[in-house]
């Protein structure tokens, strides 16, 4: 897996055999949105609606999971 860091502006290129994907990095009125540009027979799917019928890679999954566990403390904290 790799992890990139990228600033509103700026983006990246996934390019395999002549096709190319872009995907950029915005941030519109303090929400970060990521801009797709690829062919349109590749198929693009928010995790949501991939996990309807598709695991959750393992990372994502165990990087939820901590993210929700570490939200649940923090409230706790302040009571």
């Amino acid at each position: 897996m790799l992890t990139l860091g990228r600033n509103s502006g700026e983006y990246i290129v996934l390019e395999e055999e002549g096709r190319r994907i872009v995907i950029q990095v915005a941030e519109i009125d303090g929400v970060l949105r990521l801009a797709v540009d690829a062919p349109q027979d590749v198929k693009i799917l928010r995790g949501e609606v991939y996990e309807k019928t598709n695991p959750a890679p393992g990372w994502i999954r165990d990087s939820y999971v901590k993210s929700r566990r570490q939200l649940a403390k923090e409230k706790s904290e302040r009571k």
